[in-house]
């Protein structure tokens, strides 16, 4: 299939980039999402005209009018990718192409004029070969990527934004959930993420705002993320506050909610049930109600659960915890696991120490060349 060339994104050097010393510093042990690169990608639309200004800029505060769109009515989408160093140095992106699908996706949601998938690569290659230094090479670090799409009219009518401003970050990253043993899970009663219709499929900022009480009350209780039932009947289980559910069956199949329009349609979440595919395994997308979920934990025919995402990317489920369960699963954190053995084959595969043979890997920075021998290394 014919490609097409990426429009190209004119760079505007920050004229006060980091020193190595202050970038060194930054990278030692970042927490994730609050250290930022010296850039920032930027396009603008404006109805009638389409895209224009496509830009890398010096990261800094944007000048928003406090009648912006965004501001009052959350007319927003987002993604969330990686880019990962390999030994060589070399720097790649993990199935780019389906980020910008699902971006496109939430846009059209959302009301937003659509990003192509040429502009959100380009953005994404530009902004790295301007902070290629902010990539990590360190084992388990990788530059974690924000494309943002916000309506930045100035307007309180409650219509679509006829101005509209792209945006890329970046953020290098470690750990984003460190958790050997496994994590605690609060099952939430009575808030739901998100209802038929509604925007539940859409990677949008509300969906994330509805979780933080729900997500507050998990840690009042010793939990580190929330779990939600849908929202019609109080009963299916659906996804984490950010990550997508799997289940481990005692006979090694799996099992996984269902998209029903609710549940976010995670790249790493696809990506996983592939892998498991690849290996022989049967894998079960269909509505699980949590007292089947807690039936097969208490009962062993569930062995493991497992969070997978982006950030996270896959954390293994030690409790289900909520006002009428504490149920521990066996399975959690044990060596062996298939939650291990998965992100092992996943990692391997995006750090380019294992065989790509989806082709998911995109090439966004070449190795650099080979420094030359000093003089005085030849004598």
């Amino acid at each position: 299939m014919e490609t097409q060339t990426p429009t190209p994104f004119t760079v505007i050097p920050n004229r006060r980039p980091a020193t190595d010393e202050e970038r060194w510093i930054a990278m030692e042990d970042p927490v994730f999402g609050k250290v930022f690169t010296d850039h920032m990608a930027r396009a603008t639309w404006r109805d009638g005209h389409g895209w224009a200004d496509r830009r890398i800029v010096p990261l800094a505060p944007l000048p928003l009018h406090p009648g912006a769109a965004v501001l009052h009515y959350a007319q927003q989408a987002f993604e969330g990718l990686k880019a990962y160093r390999h030994e060589d140095g070399s720097v790649w992106l993990f199935r780019p192409e389906a980020n910008a699908a699902r971006l496109a996706a939430s846009c059209r949601r959302m009301a937003l004029p659509e990003v192509s998938e040429e502009d959100f690569l380009a953005a994404l290659e530009a902004l790295i070969a301007a902070d290629h230094a902010w990539v990590p090479g360190t084992p388990g670090s990788s530059l974690y990527l924000r494309p943002l799409v916000i309506a930045t009219e100035a307007s309180l009518l409650v219509q679509p934004a006829a101005e509209v401003d792209f945006i890329v970050t970046a953020s290098p990253v470690g750990a984003y959930m460190a958790a050997p043993g496994g994590v605690s899970i609060w099952v939430s009663r009575g808030y739901h993420r998100a209802n038929a219709g509604g925007t539940g499929d859409t990677k949008t900022a509300g969906n994330y705002a509805a979780s933080m009480l729900p997500q507050a009350e998990a840690k009042a209780h010793g939990c580190q993320q929330v779990l939600f039932l849908d929202a019609r009947e109080d009963t299916y289980v659906e996804e984490l506050g950010g990550m997508n559910l799997v289940a481990v069956r005692a006979d090694g199949s799996i099992l996984t909610p269902r998209l029903t329009g609710t549940i976010l349609p995670g790249v790493t979440r696809d990506s996983i049930l592939t892998l498991l595919r690849d290996e022989g395994r049967a894998v079960e997308e269909r509505d699980i109600a949590l007292t089947e979920l807690v039936e097969g934990i208490e009962s062993g025919e569930i062995l493991e659960l497992f969070a997978c995402g982006t950030a996270a990317v896959v954390t293994p489920i030690a409790r289900l915890v909520s006002d009428d369960l504490d149920v521990t699963v066996r399975g959690a954190g044990e060596g062996g696991s298939v939650a291990d053995a998965v992100l092992a084959r996943l990692t391997d595969l995006q750090y380019g120490r294992g065989e790509d043979a989806h082709g998911w890997m995109r090439r966004v920075l070449d190795a650099p060349p080979a420094e030359e021998t000093a003089e005085g290394d030849a004598e």
